[in-house]
């Protein structure tokens, strides 16, 4: 779903108006909101000794680069997102919430439900505790940060969610939601239904794997963009490159950590759905550790596409001019990627429907996150050139890295599955891109084109729904 334009844009035919993309659901500003207050906070921990010594702290303080620093960052990058959200763009009001201010039910009417709801989420967690204890790569490298932080939280976390639900439910237009059938069926009081109890784990199962995930990976990143000494390498086309590479990793793993932790119903950023279908999962999955791990990626591993590569500061090192083009390019990628996760704001995650965006880069493709990251990592790695000189490497290299772009359309398929069978706005949007989109329409036109020559579409054959004959970038 990863990432408005005017209402008169015209289409390349002669007096044809094109038809205007439809609306995003989350506006501009909030992810640059969020943007604004993550600088602040670098800004802030990259001078704190000056900042110390001007208050007057006695001490010899350093900068604050530390792992609590960075989780602290989700704070200044959450806070203006939900602000603007609330004051400006005035989330709250939409149907879209499932909420209706008009309603204040009373605690006592609402009490028999948010009680089983309250059951149903304490169940929720503590079997997900029991996950995290059980899989043994939680207590081991960086997940053992993840671990932590998600630890202290328990507490206060349950503390809070009684007074939570029962102030939502007194707003709530169906307060029986998905996590009051879970409820049901751990209480035993109640109807409640299989499916309802499917969605509430897909949604959990997402948000725990991923909040793990993403928690464990802040501290590197930030303390190296703090801790980074400007006047040695900006003169340097490979640290700087890798500088602003890092920063550009830093704000999307923020604001993308963000979004797994505030799924927050008054945000109108709950999880609408999650991915229903295996394969969207399997795809998904395959990306990120654990699974990831013997798979894709550095030397013998399944998918390995880095046997013996130097990368572009090696190969380009003799070329300065050429270095610093080089750098620029992998930058913008980098920054296309970045800029996919920032237009989210408030709602990114994988594998969940949060709403539709179509502003930002989701104007020019569908799937800009995943054409500048597989674009990335070939201009990056150069896999096609290997210190071994051999042409096996250098075959097997390219022959696995092409697989792990195949994995990614095919996951960039799955998640355009999940959305059109739950929004018009999305099929709207899909069919839009696949006419007008600066990537998607050359694609679907040299599909089509491919297709007929191949035979596809002849008399007999039942013909495919648009949106579903439209390839992903």
């Amino acid at each position: 779903m990863r990432r408005g334009v005017s209402d008169k844009l015209r289409s390349t035919g002669p007096d044809a108006a094109r038809p205007a993309l439809p609306p995003s659901d989350v506006s501009s500003g909030v992810g640059l909101a969020g943007l604004l207050g993550l600088f602040a906070w670098i800004l802030f921990c990259r001078t704190f000794p000056q900042f110390a010594g001007w208050i007057g702290l006695e001490g010899d303080y350093g900068v604050l680069s530390g792992p609590h620093a960075a989780l602290a960052a989700m704070l200044f990058t959450a806070g203006p997102m939900a602000i603007w959200s609330l004051l400006v763009d005035r989330v709250h009001l939409r149907p879209s919430t499932g909420l209706d201010w008009s309603l204040s039910r009373s605690v006592e009417d609402v009490l028999p439900v948010s009680v089983v709801k309250i059951a149903g989420l304490w169940a929720t967690w503590l079997i997900i505790a029991a996950l995290y204890c059980l899989c043994r790569w939680y207590w081991d490298g960086q997940y053992l940060f993840a671990m932590k932080v998600i630890g202290y939280a328990a507490l206060p976390l349950v503390a809070v969610s009684v007074p939570y639900i029962v102030w939502l439910d007194r707003f709530m237009v169906e307060p029986r939601d998905s996590t009051w059938h879970f409820g049901a069926l751990v209480t035993g009081r109640g109807a409640w239904k299989a499916e309802q109890v499917k969605k509430h784990w897909r949604a959990w199962i997402i948000k725990a794997f991923f909040s793990a995930f993403m928690i464990s990976i802040l501290p590197p990143g930030f303390a190296f963009v703090v801790e980074a000494d400007l006047p040695a390498i900006i003169g340097d086309p490979v640290a700087f490159g890798m500088l602003l590479i890092t920063l550009l990793f830093v704000i999307d793993v923020q604001i993308g950590t963000v979004g797994y932790l505030f799924t927050l119903r008054p945000l109108d950023a709950q999880i609408r759905s999650g991915n229903p279908f295996v394969a969207g999962w399997l795809a998904a999955l395959l990306c990120y550790p654990p699974f990831a791990w013997g798979i894709i990626g550095a030397n013998n591993q399944v998918l390995s596409y880095e046997a013996n590569t130097a990368g572009w500061g090696h190969w380009l090192g003799a070329y300065p001019a050429l270095l610093w083009g080089w750098a620029a390019w992998l930058v913008f990628l980098t920054a296309i990627y970045a800029w996919a996760t920032v237009v989210f704001g408030i709602r990114f995650s994988n594998l969940t429907y949060r709403g539709v965006i179509t502003n930002g880069p989701y104007r020019f493709t569908r799937h800009p996150a995943y054409v500048s990251k597989n674009l990335f990592w070939w201009f990056s790695v150069m896999p096609f050139l290997v210190t071994s000189g051999s042409v096996t490497d250098m075959v097997r290299n390219c022959f696995f890295l092409l697989v792990v772009n195949a994995i990614y359309y095919w996951r960039a398929r799955t998640e355009e599955a999940h959305l059109l069978a739950e929004d018009a706005k999305y099929r709207e949007y899909h069919a839009w891109m696949g006419r007008y989109g600066l990537l998607t329409a050359p694609l679907v036109r040299l599909s089509r084109a491919v297709r007929r020559r191949l035979g596809a579409g002849r008399e007999g054959d039942a013909p495919l729904p648009e949106a579903s004959r439209e390839p992903a970038e």
